[in-house]
């Protein structure tokens, strides 16, 4: 048999192909290797990114702020989800108190004193309707204002003032009068207004946990209805619902001296305040309104008094999570009316209870701006 010859055409055609095979396997070699150099940039760039959004987020905190090494540190391990500390997104809560935390406590007093202050001793369409009550506690508020020091009671006396003095409001009302309020220039410092007076660096704060998925709660002392006032339209973005302070009743207007159990809503009817305090959520208090409210155990915890002692214990007591709690010293006696006696107390509370205390003077690069200064 004859053997048959292959054709030079057949031979140079799979050659070509071959080599086509080869030159495409190469270049995908190199592209893959370009885009592996490429996401290995794109990874250390969005490390890079990382770490500048977080120093950042807390820029107005000094590099040697304990606050600012730890929450970073905290934030990277509990939001990896490969990380035995990792929290889920339903767990991270964090609570704040406001006043002396978030805002000025001591300009000279709070801003809930001076507001009821204000109503009883200065307002045109009520002084002269205060009650012999209202004016006792407004003159102790003054003498507060004066010495520093505080009547024994005066806490509740001024919840109840508070209650009786914008009794008949409508919430509306209420919340429209202490934005009113807002507008008045503060006492104690130079170009700010009695409702700008939030600490930046602690604004800072409360935006880095938000940007993290936690839910941040206000539970203050303060009246829970002035506190919303307070923070309505302001650089504190914390909604209503998440805000938690001292109550006074709530009542129908055309409700009168019925019992709620009994009196139905009517359609001419409008929410008012009632005029009887309920409780001033202080101490244990907040504790129990936590448990009542949010109804979970939150993992930060942010205070700067003894009536927030119970709630950072709370916090970092038995936690299934990791937990932290926090603590202001008002040591700044030159951008702030700082006491140096509260804050080496508070820090000595820090040392016993395993809290972080936080310096006013040391930790913030400003308090609530350059542009303001103490008078």
């Amino acid at each position: 048999m004859t053997e048959k010859k292959k054709n030079p055409s057949f031979i140079w055609q799979c050659t070509t192909i071959a080599l086509a095979v080869a030159l495409l396997a190469v270049s995908c070699l190199y592209i893959l290797k370009l885009t592996s150099d490429s996401s290995d940039d794109s990874n250390a760039s969005s490390a890079s990114q990382t770490e500048v959004s977080k120093k950042d987020a807390l820029s107005l905190w000094t590099d040697d702020a304990p606050l600012k090494k730890q929450l970073t540190e905290y934030i990277s391990k509990i939001t990896d989800k490969d990380s035995k500390d990792f929290i889920p997104v339903d767990r991270r809560i964090a609570v704040f108190d406001f006043d002396g935390t978030l805002f000025c406590e001591t300009d000279p007093v709070y801003f809930d004193y001076r507001l009821f202050y204000y109503r009883v001793t200065e307002d045109p369409d009520y002084k002269d309707k205060a009650s012999a009550v209202e004016k006792e506690t407004a003159a102790k508020i003054k003498t507060m204002m004066d010495t520093g020091e505080s009547a024994k009671g005066l806490e509740v006396a001024h919840g109840k003032g508070v209650a009786s003095a914008f009794a008949g409001m409508t919430v509306g009302e209420f919340n429209d009068y202490v934005k009113m309020f807002r507008e008045k220039q503060a006492p104690s410092y130079n170009n700010m207004k009695n409702g700008e007076a939030y600490y930046k660096p602690m604004i800072q704060v409360v935006n880095y946990l938000k940007a993290n998925d936690f839910t941040v709660y206000v539970v203050s002392g303060t009246d829970r209805f002035i506190v919303r006032g307070a923070i309505e339209d302001s650089v504190l973005d914390v909604p209503p619902r998440q805000i938690i302070g001292s109550d006074e009743t709530i009542v129908a207007s055309h409700q009168g001296s019925e019992d709620g159990l009994t009196y139905q809503y009517k359609l001419e009817d409008q929410v008012i305040t009632g005029g009887d305090f309920i409780i001033k959520n202080l101490k244990m208090n907040k504790v129990s309104v936590i448990q009542q409210e949010i109804g979970l155990q939150p993992v930060l915890s942010f205070g700067n008094s003894s009536g927030d002692n119970s709630m950072a214990n709370f916090v970092i007591d038995d936690n299934p999570y990791p937990s932290a709690a926090y603590m202001l010293c008002c040591d700044d006696l030159e951008r702030e009316n700082g006491n140096m006696k509260k804050a080496d107390a508070m820090r000595k509370s820090c040392e016993e209870n395993g809290w972080t205390a936080i310096s006013m003077k040391n930790d913030w690069t400003t308090i609530y701006g350059d542009n303001v200064t103490k008078k």
